[in-house]
Order: structure tokens, then C-alpha cells, then sequence
């Protein structure tokens, strides 16, 4: 069907999918260069901002190279960290680990505790003053390929098709955008870097990805007992063995804190609840203390690329560059890739107007692959390679001073005594069976610290057409129930943090699977740890997803 439509076509020198930090850092760049580039980019959420989800401790320094003067244009960074915490939970105690054991690029200390969505948001002035164009609401949901095999652009801003595929009576075709070069900045899984990494084979050579399940919630709390600046990190309960992960408490202005907790998606027990696991850490005495008497405000969850160094693949391809965490660019022990993100759309854009003014297009930037594995975003990850695979082989513990030990080695003399760990198995594949696990119970909800899933999604604005075609697309609509039941008991019912799987119970007492598409928050687990890996998760129309407000 779609190869019959025909659609207009726009030209541009660039083309940039994802108004994140790197796309708009790579907007505002290709601009400074050259102001007569035709430049544009390209957002599948209903604003800019809507679908940024970070926790977020910004390290200025991308900032301060792409706009020196952002604090004169009134940049939202206007929370410095004062105070850096990091505790090991027990079920109703902590202990404090101090800071000097850890080396000095772990310190939060001139950071700022930023909401990214508003960062962003900020970015997209900025890049608009520069004549940037940018077009919210255009999910790109096909990448459009040359006569050479190369990435020419993308089809963005189809609409209206009904549930079957078909074009409805509203029926959009869109837009065909082509550009000399594309660069795809989709975050996270993104289903157009997925198919170019597929295609190109890119993650040849390197480790698999790896992800964390990272969700949040705004939290307005008694003024008397907010420190605005503070920075908590913890690690341990309520996980212990089961999961790698910990929690974040960022406390901003106007007596918010940001409370968010990540799991590792490469946890072996399927009956894992991920999302009930950040709920029954809010009953942890220290943070139960500091939220009660407060609310809940805003809720929503994303998935984390945390491979690191070595989980990066290749990131270009004719035509095509992967930025920022379309890549992976995530440093795990910092809990921080809003920087790294920012200097891989500045690599890119001085690649590609370099590119574009020796008179080339269509072909690799290997200057910006070379750029990023070279300078700050290399110095940055690599040092930090480690911690992760310790983490997963050897536990909590060993991690800590084993990993520590390996990033001051790093730090002091630029090697590792453990050279470069591997990963070894996907997350999808970690996934053990339910035979050799029993069930975690889980306390219910009180609906005061503790919320259940769908309450808490209707916090994070979520909407979705509900006549489109479902875009969790099953690659084989029988294997829920036949493999993935009776082998893993259907993780997807825990694993998902807005509850879109469902495995329900006909008049027969015959189980089948439902997908509520409708609650989707756009976050990718399903995509990454489904150990089947039967579910492909692709953009839904423009403007559809969670709505966040600043997140």
C-alpha cells in the first residue's frame, strides 16, 4: 500500500529526527557554521519537550561549548548542586558512602539539577532564533533510501490511518524530508536507528546494548523539609539480588523533588516488577519521611542505554549518523548522557558542513565517528568502561570497589588492570524461566507514597489515537501465549511501567494477550527485554505518546 502513495517532497541540507539535546545541539551548530544551511528538525512528541524524560544532574559542559552564554539567555539551569549524597539502602536503615573514595569526575559539583524537557525546550528557541526549523508533532515512520543503498531522508507526518493499516477518510500521507545527510537523535531504541543498525550491521564488532528501565515522579513536598541543590544517589533495597539498579532524589525549586528509581533490564527472575520495585522504595523509612505530608505530580519512565565504551556501535552509514543515545553515549556510574548527547550533535554537525561545503552528500561522516572516539565524549566513557559489566558478573559490592579502583586507574594513569570487560548476553536473552524462579509478592499500592501503574500513567498525559493501527507491533501474534506464558510466565505484564500488556481470561477459561497501545509512554522496554523478542515497538502518528510537563 504505501508504495503507491505519493508524497511531496521537501529538500534540506540536513535532517534531523529528535528535538532531544542532540539533535537541537546539532541544529544550532550547523547554523553558527554556516547560517545559509537548510536545516531541520523533525519531533514526534505533540511539543518540544513533550516526550523528554531525564533525571536530570546536567554537566554544563556541552552547554558551555555550544552556547557560551547561556545563563545570559536565560538557560533553565537554575538549580546548582550544594550537597552529594550517595547511601546503600537496607529494608529500613542506610548507610552513608562517602564521597572521597571516588574520583573527582564523579562529583556532582557544579552540575545543575535541570528538568531536560525545559533545557530543551530552551534549545528549540535558541535554534529557532538561528532559522532552524523545527516541526513538532511529525512522528518519522520510514526512512527513504537513495539509488545507491544510502539514508536520503525520511517520511514523516503520515496520519490517519485506521486500525488495519488502511487509509481512513482523514487520511495524511505526509512528507517526504531529504537531506544531504540525516541524522537520527530518537533516543533510546529508536525504531529508525534500530533499522539502520539492522541493516548496515553497525553493531558488528562491538558488545551488545544495554538498557535500564528508568522511571519518575515530581513529587511537591513540605517546604521545611526541602534542601534545594541536594543530589541523593542510593543503591540496594529494595533490588538486593534480584536486579542491578538504585534511586535518584534531586531536589529543584519551588519545593520539588524529582524521585526516580532504575532497574537494570538484564535481571534473570521473569515474575520481576519492576515498576512495583520503585513503588515499595518510596516505603523505605528515609524516603518515606522526606515524602510524606507531599504529592505526586508528574510520572513517566524511559528506557537508558547503559553499555558504555563498548557497546557503541558503529554510527554512520552512507547518508545516516547516530547521536546521542540513538548511540548509547550514557556514562552509568555518573548517571549522565545529557552532555555527552550535546557533543555528539556538535561532532556531527561540523562533519557534515564540512561534508556539505567540500561538495559531498550521500556518503559516511567517518569524521564524526572518529570525533567521538577520540575526544571528551571517548575520555568521558571509556575511563567508566567497566563498571557496568562488574556490576552485572560480580554483584553490588564487588562493583563498588572493584569499579572504583578501575576508574581511579583510569583517572590517574589512563589503563585498566581489567583491560575492557564484555557484557556477554543481551537483556532480552539474561531473562530466565519461570520454573526455576518463584513470584515476589508485592505490597498493594496505599495510594498515599505508593500508587498502582494506571493511576500513575494518567500522571504522565499520555494519548494515543485509538482508530490507528496499534504501533507495538507483534512480529508472531501466537507467541504470548504459547511460548512466552507457559516459558517466562509473560513478563510483559511486569516488565511494561505503564501496564500495556495485559494477559486476560476468555469465558473458557482460554488466556489471551491485550495490548492497551493507548497507555504507552513511549519508554521501549517491551522492545528491549520481551525475551522472545517478538515486539517491535514503532512510532505511533505525530503528536500521540505522554505529554510531560517538565520532566
Amino acid at each position: 500500500m504505501t508504495d503507491e502513495i505519493v508524497r511531496e517532497q521537501m529538500e534540506y541540507d540536513v535532517v534531523i529526527v529528535g528535538a532531544g539535546p542532540a539533535g537541537l545541539s546539532a541544529a544550532i551548530r550547523l547554523k553558527q557554521l554556516d547560517p545559509d544551511l537548510n536545516v531541520v528538525v523533525l519531533e514526534k512528541g505533540s511539543e518540544v519537550g513533550a516526550h523528554i524524560l531525564s533525571g536530570a544532574v546536567l554537566d554544563p559542559v556541552g552547554l558551555d561549548k555550544l552556547i557560551p552564554d547561556w545563563k545570559a539567555k536565560g538557560a533553565p539551569l537554575n538549580v546548582p548542586v550544594k550537597e552529594d549524597n550517595f547511601y546503600v539502602l537496607g529494608p529500613a536503615g542506610h548507610m552513608r558512602i562517602p564521597n572521597w573514595p571516588m574520583p573527582p569526575f564523579m562529583d556532582n559539583h557544579g552540575n545543575y539539577i535541570v528538568s531536560m524537557a525545559n533545557v530543551c525546550r530552551w534549545m528549540a528557541a535558541q535554534a529557532e532564533e538561528l532559522g532552524v526549523e523545527i516541526f513538532p508533532g511529525m512522528s518519522c515512520s520510514a526512512l527513504v533510501w537513495g539509488g545507491k543503498g544510502e539514508v536520503k531522508g525520511v517520511v514523516a507526518g503520515e496520519m490517519g490511518l485506521d486500525s488495519d493499516g488502511t487509509p481512513g477518510p482523514n487520511y495524511e500521507p505526509g512528507m517526504e524530508l531529504l537531506g544531504k545527510y540525516v541524522f537520527l537523535s530518537e533516543g533510546v531504541r529508536g525504531s529508525l536507528a534500530k533499522e539502520v543498525i539492522a541493516k548496515f550491521d553497525l553493531s558488528k564488532g562491538h558488545e551488545p546494548q544495554k538498557f535500564g528501565l528508568g522511571m519518575k515522579e515530581i513529587w511537591e513536598i513540605d517546604p521545611a523539609k526541602h534542601r534545594e541543590g541536594t543530589v541523593t544517589h542510593t543503591m540496594g533495597w529494595p533490588l538486593g539480588a534480584n536486579a542491578g539498579g538504585g534511586s535518584f532524589i534531586y531536589h529543584l525549586e519551588n519545593n520539588q523533588v524529582f524521585v526516580g528509581f532504575v532497574v537494570h533490564l538484564n535481571y534473570k527472575n521473569p515474575y520481576l516488577y519492576p515498576y512495583m520495585e520503585f513503588q515499595r522504595f518510596k516505603h523505605h523509612p528515609m524516603v518515606a519521611e522526606l515524602l510524606k505530608g507531599g504529592k505526586r505530580v508528574a510520572y513517566g519512565a524511559r528506557a537508558i542505554s547503559e553499555g558504555g565504551w563498548q557497546s557503541i556501535p558503529k554510527m554512520t552509514a552512507p547518508g545516516v549518523a547516530l547521536l546521542g543515545c540513538s548511540a548509547g553515549l550514557v556514562n552509568v556510574p555518573r548517571i549522565k548522557g545529557n552532555h555527552n548527547a550535546m557533543l555528539s550533535g556538535m561532532d556531527a554537525a561540523e562533519a557534515a558542513f564540512a561534508a556539505i561545503k567540500a561538495g559531498r552528500e550521500g556518503d559516511e561522516l567517518t569524521e564524526y565517528e572518529a570525533m567521538v572516539r577520540s575526544g571528551p565524549i571517548a575520555d568521558d566513557l571509556k575511563k567508566v568502561r567497566n563498571v557496568k559489566p562488574m556490576w552485572s558478573k560480580w554483584g553490588l559490592i564487588a562493583s563498588l570497589v572493584f569499579g572504583g579502583l578501575d576508574m581511579w586507574t583510569n583517572q590517574l594513569f589512563g589503563f585498566s588492570f581489567f583491560g575492557t570487560l564484555k557484557h556477554g548476553k543481551t537483556d532480552a536473552a539474561a531473562t530466565g524461566e519461570a520454573k526455576d524462579y518463584k513470584p515476589i509478592d508485592y505490597p498493594k499500592p496505599d495510594g498515599k507514597l505508593s500508587f498502582d501503574r494506571l493511576t500513575n500513567v494518567s500522571f504522565a498525559f499520555t494519548n494515543h489515537e485509538e482508530s490507528q493501527p496499534c504501533h507495538l507491533r507483534l512480529k508472531d501474534s501466537s507467541v504470548p501465549i504459547t511460548v512466552n506464558l507457559p516459558k517466562y510466565a509473560e513478563p510483559a505484564q511486569r516488565y511494561c511501567p505503564a501496564g500495556v500488556y495485559e494477559v486476560l481470561t476468555d469465558e473458557a477459561g482460554n488466556p489471551r494477550f491485550q495490548i492497551n497501545f493507548q497507555n504507552c509512554v513511549h519508554c521501549k522496554t517491551c522492545d528491549i527485554k520481551d525475551p522472545s523478542q517478538n515486539i517491535n515497538w514503532t512510532t505511533p502518528q505525530g503528536g500521540d505518546g505522554p505529554n510531560y510537563p517538565n520532566m
